[in-house]
């Protein structure tokens, strides 16, 4: 799949070793965007590996593979947290859970929003902000020309490659 800013990417004498000539995998849209956001708070400070196990200890609370945010919010609080999440992680899922209910979000409204509203929209979500939305439009919503500036390893990445002055002494 060609795309316009992985071409303009490849203009840069920097990027372009980087990006090497194989084309980029399309992303993939998934179903449940409550899920998804639910698994995204989940696995954030993971990990891949302990998020994966934790994922699956989760998913083995219910019934079904894709439980809906009224079958996440009718397991116990405790219950929830038991699988290995800290107490603000299971309250962040929680309110994922509330606010999806609460506003009768479905997938394909949120497919019909543009970017700006998603974010403004979900950033409401006490323990959602922007950095895990942007993640949410990419990778479970297929949104490709989406850019996290937030997100710390672009930035480490970006002083790296540029041998920039990192101003941001907190990193």
């Amino acid at each position: 799949m060609t795309h316009p800013h992985y071409n303009h990417l490849k203009l840069d004498k920097k990027f372009k070793p980087l990006l090497g000539d194989e084309p980029l995998p399309a992303l993939q849209i998934k179903k449940n965007v409550c899920l998804e956001l639910c698994s995204s708070i989940l696995s954030q400070q993971l990990s891949i590996k302990a998020a994966a196990v934790i994922y699956g200890r989760f998913l083995a609370l219910f019934k079904r593979p894709s439980p809906s945010p009224k079958d996440i919010l009718a397991i116990p609080f405790d219950t929830l947290k038991g699988v290995g999440m800290s107490t603000s992680k299971t309250t962040y899922i929680r309110n994922v859970c509330h606010f999806f209910i609460e506003h009768k979000l479905t997938d394909r409204q949120l497919h019909a929003m543009a970017d700006d509203e998603i974010i403004a929209l979900l950033t409401q979500i006490k323990g959602v902000g922007q950095w895990t939305v942007h993640m949410l439009l990419m990778f479970t919503m297929g949104r490709d020309d989406v850019f996290a500036p937030d997100d710390l390893g672009i930035r480490q990445g970006m002083i790296r490659l540029y041998r920039l002055e990192n101003l941001d002494k907190k990193e």
